[in-house]
């Protein structure tokens, strides 16, 4: 199983929303490793969902975002599992940047990607990800490491951080009332 950035107890409060998903199936016996995206450039990844995991004695491995394509390759991963900072009426799902790319690799490789998150992420105010907002991080995420400057004076930086996965890439929205499968503007419906 993959996860992507922190969607559990310190992000998300309790039980977590995607790492809630990952504990709810080791509670009902299942055998689960978890693969996490550091989640650059903060390492949400490597630094929150790790430690939730292992302090919850839940066997993980910290992979770099750029690795999942490998491992979904080699079978090493059966399912992704992310939570969701926003939610549009069609099923679009705006999560931490590089959610995305994970949802198109799943795709290519018939992996089953599930988006965890509270009824009130959904926002029917949106119709697609294409109204959803995305913040522009400071550059220095990208350009420093603990204040010291890795890149070069000079270079542009883009640094969103979300992006948008479209409702055809997610086989579906795990919340706390239902289960929603496509289409997303029937089953998303308060």
């Amino acid at each position: 199983m993959l996860t992507h950035c922190n969607a559990g107890a310190l992000a998300c409060v309790s039980y977590g929303t995607a790492l809630g998903v990952i504990r709810a199936a080791v509670e009902l016996g299942k055998r689960i490793h978890v693969y996490a995206d550091e989640t650059r450039p903060r390492l949400q990844g490597m630094k929150l969902t790790c430690f939730e995991l292992v302090r919850d004695h839940i066997p993980v491995t910290v992979i770099s975002d750029n690795m999942a394509g490998s491992l979904m390759r080699k079978g090493r991963i059966d399912c992704v599992v992310v939570g969701a900072d926003r939610i549009a009426a069609n099923g679009d799902v705006a999560n931490k940047i590089g959610t995305y790319p994970v949802a198109v690799l799943a795709h290519h490789h018939g992996i089953p990607f599930y988006v965890a998150a509270p009824t009130s992420t959904i926002d029917h105010s949106l119709q697609s990800g294409d109204d959803i907002p995305i913040e522009e991080r400071p550059h220095e995420e990208m350009t420093h490491i603990d204040g010291h400057r890795i890149a070069p004076l000079g270079a542009e930086v883009i640094n969103p951080s979300f992006d948008v996965t479209p409702a055809s890439l997610v086989t579906a929205i795990i919340t706390e009332k239902w289960i929603a499968y496509p289409p997303y503007k029937q089953s998303l419906k308060l």
